[in-house]
């Protein structure tokens, strides 16, 4: 019989993306940002949930989080996507009118090293990246802005990373990545493959039973920033 396919390693820290069916918006306006805030900051100091880093788009949105139990990742991602649908319908008063989002959440494991870095950056960079502000820091729905121009109620519920943070972060973040950085993230993105060195890679990939997530299938196509 072959081995169940398990999607969570407790104590691993997980990249979370989801974007809109047909790639469209996935937030009325900044109010429906607002409430999938609130949701994620009530959820993270009643449940004890890590959440490290996060960047809302208009079409999807990065979350950077470290579950404490197996189980807790499917839990907390399907509370929070039917909880967003439920909103997003009811607003548009569109109940029972097709999906909102494109498929199932995407996710994967990163190695807790500079690895780690790497994909915050990717995540708190994505609307630099994508030319909507002159400076990381300035896009309102990021982690990013939160640490830098929150008040301290709004940073409570970021959670401590599992690495120091750099003191010069916010720098580090408004610098461009590296294209092998890039092409290695986005691979894990559209593969759901595990993030970090080889070695780990490897033996996370066996322990999840997601060997075939290492598999080449030819050159990544483009996804969303």
């Amino acid at each position: 019989m072959a081995r169940p396919l398990r999607i969570e390693f407790p104590g691993a820290v997980y990249h979370v993306m989801a974007r809109g069916n047909a790639r469209q918006a996935i937030y009325i306006d900044d109010e429906d940002r607002r409430c999938f805030l609130r949701f994620l900051g009530r959820e993270a100091r009643q449940q004890r949930w890590r959440c490290h880093a996060y960047c809302l788009m208009s079409n999807h949105w990065h979350l950077i989080l470290w579950p404490e139990r197996d189980g807790d990742l499917g839990a907390f991602m399907q509370k929070l996507t039917i909880t967003h649908v439920r909103n997003w319908q009811e607003n548009r008063k569109r109940v029972g009118y097709g999906h909102l989002y494109q498929g199932r959440y995407k996710s994967f494991p990163v190695e807790a090293d500079e690895h780690f870095y790497q994909l915050v950056r990717y995540a708190e960079r994505n609307a630099l990246r994508a030319n909507l502000v002159r400076r990381a820091e300035d896009w309102r729905w990021s982690s990013l802005w939160r640490r830098v121009h929150g008040t301290a109620e709004d940073r409570r519920w970021l959670s401590k990373w599992p690495l120091p943070q750099p003191r010069s972060w916010v720098d580090l973040v408004n610098q461009p990545q590296t294209d092998e950085e890039l092409e290695s993230i986005r691979r894990s993105v559209i593969r759901s493959q595990p993030y970090g060195k080889d070695e780990w890679v490897s033996q996370t990939a066996k322990q999840l039973g997601l060997e075939s997530t290492l598999r080449s299938r030819g050159r990544p196509r483009t996804i969303a920033r």
